[in-house]
């Protein structure tokens, strides 16, 4: 990814989300506008710089910025946290680089967080994203909710490749053009933070050609981080359920993060989970759970992982 290019499409659209009426320009009748939003001059005035510095900046010309000019273009573009800190990022300077860059080093998950994830089994579907959205790991009754990822092709353990090139990802998702525009958004911030990562470029270059969706919204060039939410799932299986998510941060790892679901006690969605997990239990266990706990029949007999 271009930084300068980026600096210039992410200010643009940020630029054109935002009407005169919402930042409090007034606007005359005798002045035609010919593009969306606020144009360079206004809110060059709102953050307090000049038109042409503003200018510059906006193409991408000018990356050696105080971080005074980038709160006041924050502020007048209104970002949230999480995209005023990606501002900065793609201002932030990065030494030059005299040799090659190695690629970066396959990323693996410590045996105390498989041990975490075999102790969440049968309670919560949980597994470990790393850098790009790849699933690292997962226990049994995350792979029985989602997809067997452990099962796939090693490049194909990806949670946006699954999300946009298999099918079977948008009946999983009642709403899925929600998840997977948070999905697209999310990416772009990892893009943002590593810009010089081959892999991540590989990803998003095959998404944008393959996808219509994908394409069109990595153009919006919004970011997202996702630490906590809900989401709605329809499994062929055991039916309608909606899960809290929650991602943690892996100790001793920055680019790891626990994704962790949890349901509200005494619902539909408890019973749902509960049956999913009597489901991918061992045989021995499935054998000693109460009956109304039976595997259903009809479903899937060996596409998830004992």
């Amino acid at each position: 990814m271009d930084r300068n290019t980026e600096l210039s499409e992410f200010l643009r659209t940020r630029r054109a989300r935002l009407s005169p009426g919402d930042a409090g320009v007034s606007v005359t009748n005798d002045s035609p506008r010919r593009v969306p939003g606020l144009r360079r001059e206004e809110l060059a005035q709102l953050a307090g710089v000049s038109t042409d510095y503003y200018t510059r900046l906006e193409q991408g010309r000018h990356l050696n910025v105080s971080e005074t000019v980038l709160d006041a273009v924050a502020r007048a573009l209104r970002l949230d946290e999480t995209e005023r800190a990606y501002l900065f990022e793609l201002t932030r300077p990065r030494p030059r680089r005299t040799v090659r860059r190695r690629p970066p080093r396959p990323q693996r998950v410590r045996p105390g967080v498989h041990a975490l994830l075999r102790t969440l089994d049968g309670i919560s579907p949980a597994f470990v994203l790393g850098r790009r959205g790849d699933v690292l790991a997962s226990n049994q009754l995350a792979r029985a909710l989602i997809i067997d990822f452990e099962a796939l092709p090693y490049h194909e353990r990806n949670m946006a490749r699954f999300m946009f090139l298999d099918e079977a990802a948008r009946s999983l998702w009642p709403d899925w053009e929600t998840v997977a525009a948070e999905m697209v958004a999310s990416l772009r911030l990892e893009a943002g933070r590593h810009p010089e990562d081959p892999r991540l470029t590989e990803l998003v270059g095959e998404l944008t050609i393959k996808s219509a969706d994908f394409r069109k919204w990595w153009a919006d060039h919004n970011v997202r981080e996702k630490t906590h939410g809900i989401k709605r799932y329809h499994h062929p299986v055991v039916g309608d359920m909606t899960l809290s998510y929650e991602n943690v941060a892996v100790p001793g790892d920055p680019d790891q993060a626990l994704c962790m679901y949890t349901v509200e006690p005494g619902s539909p969605s408890e019973a749902a989970l509960r049956l999913l997990a009597s489901w991918t239990a061992p045989p021995s266990a499935r054998s000693s759970a109460p009956a109304s706990d039976a595997r259903p029949s009809g479903g899937p007999s060996s596409d998830v992982s004992p």
